[in-house]
């Protein structure tokens, strides 16, 4: 008995710094106050001048689609293009005349030639004019082109040509939208939305969907409710543009003594962290240290320089910790004024008293058990 009551301190003591938890406790992070370039952190006390400062420095477009819209034209017949050429001659004319007279109309013959697909050379055959080129041009300028070449070969033709197959002024849509595939680019000068709508649109919320634009080798993204909201994102599209809806879910995830430990999806265009807490169905009222409450970011290098924060970044940003107190009223204030981002990570350490508790629990259980040897007799053979 003796024995064991000598060792019941030290068996509480290696207890007391093994307690089960689900994270650090409060005073965890005072290196991150006092010391940060030791701790590879910063601790930030949320309170309104933060909340504020931190909206006004909302996160920027990503790649930002406004410096990449198209001049080109498209209206250009292309490589693959299908044409509907029509040649008019006057009665009389023996070139395209048949000997039933079909076609004629108002002294003129129609020749409605088979539509002709614009070959790898930019041209297209043309009776009694050969291979004419049309690549680069418009269906006027084509029409031209053919006219003249005929020139000595019929009267006075007058030419028509159409696209009927739009193979090179087309862009691909591919990705989250209801209908994949190519969209022609017309003489209308289409520009982004105009495409995306007449795929069908998106099949998710356009918060969550990242639009990508490829043409050639540059690529520029922006997220989709950028580009419902700002004009400017809204760009002319070049012939072969890619064209690409990615979902990119944004998320945040909460730990500790919450009502229950989860990751959750940013569903709205924006969440508050008075709206991250209730959605997870608030803290704990037994264990939480409402004192406490954390909220971990890497936080953009401009941001981090406006609160006094002098971390170098790492290649995500500059580590910091956002400390609310909601034992003050005015800490749900500074809550439901505070922004919650993608990949955001919520916690709140257990307080005080639950560690107390957990402590004391342990060493109930070893006292029980040096109660329990001391009265059971010794039973000698």
């Amino acid at each position: 008995m003796r024995t064991w009551l000598l060792l019941l301190p030290v068996l509480a003591l290696g207890a007391c710094s093994s307690l089960p938890n689900d994270g650090p406790a409060s005073q965890s992070f005072g290196e991150g106050v006092r010391a940060p370039e030791k701790a590879g952190y910063a601790v930030v006390d949320l309170d309104y001048r933060v909340a504020e400062q931190v909206a006004a420095n909302p996160p920027p477009v990503l790649a930002g689609l406004a410096a990449n819209g198209s001049d080109s034209a498209n209206d250009r017949i292309g490589e693959g293009d299908v044409l509907s050429v029509s040649i008019f001659e006057p009665t009389g004319g023996m070139t395209f005349s048949s000997d039933n007279g079909a076609g004629q109309s108002g002294g003129t013959q129609t020749e409605n030639l088979p539509r002709q697909t614009v070959g790898a050379d930019g041209a297209v055959m043309i009776p009694f004019a050969g291979r004419v080129h049309v690549a680069g041009l418009t269906v006027v300028d084509a029409a031209d082109a053919i006219r003249h070449a005929l020139r000595g070969k019929a009267i006075d033709p007058q030419v028509d040509v159409s696209v009927v197959g739009n193979a090179a002024n087309t862009v691909t849509v591919v990705g989250e939208i209801r209908n994949v595939g190519h969209e022609p680019l017309s003489a209308n000068n289409e520009r982004l939305l105009d495409v995306i709508a007449t795929a069908g649109g998106p099949t998710r919320p356009p918060a969550d969907i990242a639009v990508t634009v490829v043409r050639g080798d540059v690529t520029a993204t922006a997220s989709l409710l950028v580009l419902l909201h700002d004009p400017a994102q809204n760009i002319r599209l070049a012939p072969r543009d890619q064209v690409r809806l990615l979902y990119a879910p944004r998320k945040y995830s909460t730990f500790g003594a919450f009502g229950h430990v989860s990751e959750q999806l940013i569903e709205d265009e924006k969440i508050t962290l008075a709206e991250a807490i209730s959605k997870n169905g608030g803290l704990d009222t037994m264990t939480a240290n409402a004192g406490s409450v954390l909220l971990f970011r890497f936080e953009r290098p401009e941001v981090a320089a406006a609160l006094g924060v002098r971390l170098p970044p790492t290649s995500k940003g500059v580590p910091v910790v956002y400390r609310l107190n909601l034992l003050k009223p005015a800490g749900f204030f500074v809550a439901s004024n505070f922004e919650v981002r993608p990949d955001d990570l919520i916690y709140v350490p257990r307080s005080d008293t639950t560690q107390l508790k957990k402590f004391l629990d342990v060493v109930l259980i070893i006292s029980q058990t040096a109660y329990n040897l001391s009265t059971t007799p010794v039973v000698v053979h």
